[in-house]
């Protein structure tokens, strides 16, 4: 049975769209295309590459969402996505301007590595990450993390600030 955390003060949940779109207001740049916030030109461009269903497309980005700023917030923390969340998790990290702009407000201004390891780990690490995110404020998809729950591709935690 999977229990989801109540996050702690704040009972409000985040909201991935709206950390990612106040990013994209503080740097214009980032959204080239006029009228279309920085949320939508990642679903968007998951959907371009990846994921051809829309709403799929806008889970799948705010559980990478929630996985990243976690990950930048919580240092330290044994953390690993699965498949189907590593597809938000790379989009991002593919628009580095974007990855870059998300590392300088939630990670003190320095660069969070990405450096995934070949082996998978089938140890229960993706749902002690789901359990992680929840208590970080952010609601959890179970759906999205439960399908790969035996299967994590993990990242090196032997590089300086990685994930």
């Amino acid at each position: 049975m999977t229990v989801l955390l109540e996050p702690r003060g704040d009972t409000r949940l985040r909201d991935p769209r709206e950390i990612l779109d106040r990013i994209g207001e503080a740097h214009p740049a980032l959204t080239p295309d006029p009228g279309v916030g920085l949320w939508e030109r990642e679903v968007r461009l998951l959907q371009r590459d990846v994921v051809r269903v829309r709403s799929l497309a806008e889970r799948i980005l705010g559980q990478g969402i929630a996985y990243l700023v976690t990950a930048m917030e919580k240092p330290g923390n044994d953390m690993g996505p699965g498949f189907e969340v590593d597809q938000g998790v790379h989009q991002v990290i593919l628009d580095t301007p974007v990855y870059f702009a998300l590392c300088a407000a939630y990670n003190g201004g320095r660069y969070k590595h990405h450096a995934p390891l070949i082996q998978r780990r089938r140890d229960g690490i993706v749902l002690r990450t789901a359990d992680l995110i929840a208590a970080n404020g952010f609601a959890v998809d179970w759906e999205l993390w439960e399908v790969d729950a035996s299967d994590c591709g993990p990242c090196d935690d032997k590089v300086p600030d990685s994930h």
